[in-house]
Formats: structure tokens, sequence, C-alpha cells
């Protein structure tokens, strides 16, 4: 496959981006539920993907990206501006403690870097995008208690050890667990990722398990529902 990945109502060209798209990042753009946000802000957009996605599902969003990394970040300036949403997408090359804003965002997502503290990836640019330690989650949660609009929610996706770490963080700084997708890959394996939803406004937890393959090599009926406004082979 080169380097552009082919959507129904968009392209991604992900030369220059150290993390290409992968499942992670397309689960969480199609899962996250908000009635009709204004303000959406993608943090860590990489090749700019979820943020298209989150164009094309609300259409009536402002949507800004934040990229670290500044070769993805302009890969992603690029996708937004041949995409038929672009006056509503913009990049911004920039850390998410140092970016400056004046909006308040009713949704906030990221598929962030998750390797808390474990060995680094000997390919720095690739190691920026995939590993953080605990101050970094710290640093992100309190930026987003920050930039959060009045009953805004934030979503992400980890691995089950990071999310509940992230979690515990949250309700440190207001921020509470209202809705958690346990993601496996089959009904036959453990939980590998965790969608965790974190909000300003306490109230019941909702849970739910989602399934990938109902076989191997064969998606579920949920995942190909899912992902069919946005996969061609859907």
């Amino acid at each position: 496959m080169g380097s552009v990945f082919r959507f129904k109502k968009f392209e991604v060209d992900q030369s220059g981006c150290a993390m290409k798209i992968n499942t992670d990042g397309v689960l969480l753009a199609a899962v996250v539920v908000h009635s009709n946000p204004r303000f959406v802000l993608d943090i860590g957009t990489g090749t700019g993907v979820i943020a298209l996605m989150l164009a094309q599902r609300f259409p009536d969003a402002d949507i800004d990206a934040v990229e670290i990394d500044e070769s993805a970040a302009k890969a992603a300036t690029g996708n937004f501006a041949r995409s038929a949403f672009s006056e509503r997408t913009t990049a911004h090359f920039s850390a998410i403690e140092d970016y400056k804003t004046d909006r308040k965002y009713d949704l906030i997502v990221s598929n962030p870097p998750y390797f808390v503290n474990d060995l680094k990836n000997p390919e720095i640019r690739k190691g920026i995008a995939r590993h953080a330690d605990a101050q970094f989650f710290e640093s992100l949660l309190i930026k987003v208690a920050e930039i959060l609009s009045d009953g805004g929610c934030f979503w992400v996706i980890l691995p089950v050890k990071q999310a509940e770490l992230l979690v515990q963080s949250a309700v440190d700084i207001n921020l509470f667990l209202r809705k958690q997708i346990d993601i496996c890959s089959d009904e036959h394996k453990p939980v590998i990722r965790q969608v965790i939803c974190l909000s300003g406004l306490a109230g019941e937890l909702e849970r739910e398990t989602f399934y990938i393959y109902e076989s191997e090599g064969v998606y579920t009926a949920a995942y190909r529902t899912l992902l069919k406004d946005f996969f061609l082979a859907f």
C-alpha cells in the first residue's frame, strides 16, 4: 500500500508521519458520542485522521488538532487542506501543554502515546509518538480540565493499565469516568484497549464491551457497522 490511505469521503497522506493510521485511532473517532459539539480538539493528531473522521461525523463543529511532531503537523495541515472539511479543520504545531487558545471545547479526543516508563523506541520520532511518562498524562489532564467546556467530555483510548492510571489521576482534578468501552480482538481474548470518557460532571458509569473480530480475519457486524461510513471495504 502506498502512503495515501483512502476513505469514503477523504484521503490521508501518511508520508512523513512516524505513526501511521491504526485501529486505535479510527475506533476512537467512530465511537465517541456527543449530541452536537461546537468546538472539538484532537490532541496528538498525527496524520489528522481522527480530526477528519470527526469533521465528517459532526458537520457543525470547528475542529482544532494539536501535534508535537513538525512533520506530522505539516502532513495533517495538507490532509485538512485537501479535504471537503478544510474550512473547519486546523492543525497546530505545538505540545499540548504549550497550546494557547481562548476556546472551550465541547469534545476533546486523544489517541496518545502510552508506553509509560517502558523501554524507549530507538527510533526517536516514533518514540515521541508512542512513549510517555506519568508526567505527560498529568500535564494532559490539567490542560484538558482547563479548556473543556462546562458539560464537555474528554475521550481517550489506551491500554488497560494506562487507562486505569488516567482515571485515577483524573479524579484529583475533578474529571470523572462516565463511559468505558472495553475493546477485545474477539470474545475469547482479554481486553486490549479501553476507550474512556471523562467529564467534569459526575454521574453513573456506562460500560460496554466491543469485539473487533468474530473469527480470524472476519470482522464483527458491529465493527463493520461502526466504520461503514468511512472504510471503502465496508
